[in-house]
């Protein structure tokens, strides 16, 4: 259930606050686990030789940084802004997730925990935990909902080749929410032995902040990258929103220059009514969720909402605390795409580009296709490609009729 509270003023400004929202909200035995993750990771933010392995990991394990690519035949397809794709789908396992995963493994490691868990929806952090905990020697454990097991089929058996073992969650909607609320209880029980290497901006402080951090090399390389390509800013950065580990990344760097609008693209689904969709801030309200207070989608009496969308990573009842801070200051602007439309752009960019999207950055691609024809050509948007759409091939030769 989401308690419909304010839990802080807006202008109090505390460690874990991102205005009002963000916070601990988690059983108390689980607190004494927050308060020595957040010591440690900021341990570990001083100190060099952590940070030297990380940004080894990154560039030679991972393959960062990714190139910064002109979508000219995209571009001129739409006769309008110039479209750059920031291409995290060329990392290793397929996404941006693995920046976060191996930054956790490190803090795990670090922390002498032995045991990772993990929750995945479309099974791209999954893959890249099991990743992170084969390359680092750790055992990895990894929930994900019956649902998102059997659309995401691939990635399941990717994840047990890399030695994790995959518990399914049959329980509520059997998707994200679900296999986050088991991680939890599992975390709950194993508290002492465990660490929960959480795959985005969200959960309990210091989760949202630390998942950001280890994904702020996003936006830092589009920063400096488009500055050399271009000589200046770009009108807007563009980047799918679900629990909003990309997008934050993405944006972070952006944040001050006022000039660059920062988009963040929900999953409008199949519909405007409650349970057809998966855009928080359309149809969710400020509520207590899975450990931090935030935007959700709830019912009148602060019962979880049903979720959809095409794409599982999407599909997830709340989203990122700071992410609901920059929607009310105004800051960021998030729109929604539907499920068509995003299908509609994972054809169009394999078509112009010949580069698969994942179902979750074709939300992001299909707010460029509508955004770039009612710009001048002189303007840019920089989309963040968050993953690849291999893992989407059963879906989409499925809704497109391959």
């Amino acid at each position: 259930m989401a308690s419909i509270i304010h839990p802080a003023s807006p202008s109090e400004s505390r460690p874990g606050r991102f205005g009002v929202y963000g916070g601990r909200y988690v059983p108390e035995t689980l607190m004494a686990a927050l308060l020595d993750l957040e010591h440690e990771y900021e341990a570990a933010k001083a100190d060099a030789a952590f940070q030297a392995e990380l940004k080894s990991l990154l560039a030679d394990y991972a393959g960062r940084p990714t190139p910064l690519y002109f979508a000219k035949r995209l571009t001129e397809t739409l006769d309008g802004a110039k479209i750059y794709l920031k291409r995290e789908d060329l990392l290793h396992t397929g996404a941006h997730k693995i920046n976060n995963s191996l930054g956790q493994g490190l803090l795990a490691r670090r922390m002498g925990k032995k045991r990772i868990i993990a929750e995945t929806g479309a099974g791209q952090h999954g893959v890249a935990t099991a990743s992170a905990c084969a390359l680092l020697g750790l055992e990895c454990v990894v929930y994900m909902g019956d649902v998102d097991m059997e659309r995401q089929e691939l990635n399941v058996k990717r994840m047990r080749l890399l030695g994790a073992e995959v518990r399914g969650v049959s329980s509520g909607s059997r998707t994200l929410k679900d296999a986050i609320s088991e991680a939890m209880r599992d975390w709950v029980t194993n508290v002492r032995t465990t660490y929960y290497l959480l795959g985005s901006a969200l959960g309990a402080h210091p989760y949202p902040t630390m998942v950001r951090d280890f994904h702020r090399c996003i936006g830092r390389e589009i920063k400096s990258q488009i500055l050399e390509k271009e000589g200046r800013l770009p009108h807007a950065v563009v980047a799918c929103v679900g629990g909003g580990s990309n997008a934050i990344g993405a944006f972070y760097e952006f944040i001050p220059e006022r000039q660059v609008r920062l988009i963040g693209v929900e999953a409008g689904g199949r519909g405007t009514a409650l349970g057809e969709h998966a855009a928080r801030f359309e149809g969710g309200a400020p509520g207590v969720l899975q450990g931090t207070f935030s935007y959700v989608l709830q019912d009148e009496d602060g019962q979880i909402a049903l979720t959809h969308s095409v794409s599982a990573g999407l599909d997830y009842a709340s989203i990122g605390p700071e992410h609901a801070m920059l929607h009310d200051s105004g800051r960021a602007e998030y729109f929604s795409r539907t499920d068509a439309e995003a299908l509609d752009a994972v054809k169009v960019l394999a078509r112009t580009e010949g580069i698969l999207p994942a179902l979750e950055s074709a939300h992001a691609v299909a707010e460029a296709i509508r955004m770039a024809p009612s710009l001048d050509s002189h303007e840019i948007l920089v989309v963040n490609l968050s993953g690849r759409g291999d893992k989407d091939m059963g879906i989409l030769a499925r809704e497109l009729k391959l």
